[in-house]
This record gives structure tokens, C-alpha cells and sequence, in this order.
């Protein structure tokens, strides 16, 4: 009877490099689009341990403030996105909206 073979300990990827898959994702997704202020807004590992959820927030122009008085317009809002990162390939299998 043949013994299973031994595998080796997962190698998962680090936060970092998480956060630069995600990082890369977002600005090849919206190429062109300003992205004011972006920045790293959440790190999380999934239940599983299988992958990495990344949150990252930039600044987009408003739309349709015209109809606000002046003192309460505001050039930017705040969007979010939620990248999934694969742990073990370190690419991106998902990208959803989140709602502050």
C-alpha cells in the first residue's frame, strides 16, 4: 500500500502584497478616474483563512450637489470598495461596494 504523499504547508501571502493586488485591481478597473485620497481603509482575513478581504477608500467628484446651499456642497465623496485576495495566488476573485 502506497503512503500519501506529504504536502508541503500552504504558503499563504502577506498583507502587503494583498493590499498591492488590491490597490493594482482598483486603479486598473477605473483607469483614468481620479482618485483622490486614496488609502487603505480595512484588512481582514476571511473565516477560512483562505483569503484576504481589503477595503480601500478614495475621493470621488459629486455629482449632482447643485441643488445644496454653497456652505454644504462638498467637492468629493467618500466611496469604498472590498476586494476579495485570493491567499494563495494573490489575485483579486471579487470587488464589492461598501456602504459606510
Amino acid at each position: 500500500m502506497k503512503t500519501p504523499p506529504i504536502l508541503a504547508p500552504r504558503k499563504m501571502i502577506n498583507v502587503k502584497e494583498a493590499v498591492s493586488s488590491a490597490t493594482k485591481a482598483l486603479q486598473d478597473l477605473f483607469p483614468g478616474k481620479d482618485l483622490a485620497g486614496l488609502e487603505l481603509e480595512e484588512v481582514e482575513l476571511t473565516e477560512d483563512g483562505k483569503s484576504w478581504l481589503i477595503t480601500l477608500g478614495f475621493d470621488v467628484p459629486r455629482k449632482g450637489m447643485l441643488s445644496l446651499p454653497l456652505d454644504m456642497r462638498g467637492e468629493y465623496e467618500r466611496k469604498y470598495k472590498i476586494f476579495t485576495v485570493d491567499g494563495d495566488t494573490g489575485h483579486v476573485t471579487a470587488m464589492k461596494i461598501r456602504k459606510p
